[in-house]
């Protein structure tokens, strides 16, 4: 199931979840910019590398998922829904718009 969540449900879900993954999908050049904490990054933008990095997850995980506006983290939701990801929930908004922590 891929959904799209507020910042607010973000937040409030991922502190009540162990079992949560935070997936950046922008660029090194983005995260340089900025992050949020205890994330993993893989780059939507390269390709069959994403599906090969994508493919050595725990699809039983929890994934939270976001870019920098939330167009690339909702396609990254829909590609993780089709290779068997249970659930996978993209930041509305994405980073632009985040107003949690952030690390850099």
């Amino acid at each position: 199931m891929a959904e799209d969540i507020t910042q607010e449900e973000w937040q409030e879900q991922i502190a009540n979840d162990n079992n949560a993954v935070i997936l950046d999908v922008r660029t090194e050049e983005e995260v340089e910019d900025g992050f949020i904490p205890n994330m993993l990054n893989l780059d939507i933008r390269q390709g069959q590398d994403f599906l090969d990095e994508l493919e050595k997850l725990d699809k039983s995980k929890k994934y939270y998922v976001y870019c920098r506006s939330g167009a690339r983290s909702a396609q990254a939701c829909t590609l993780m829904n089709q290779m068997g990801f249970k659930t996978a929930y993209n930041l509305i908004g994405g980073f632009m718009n985040w107003d949690g922590e952030t690390a850099e």
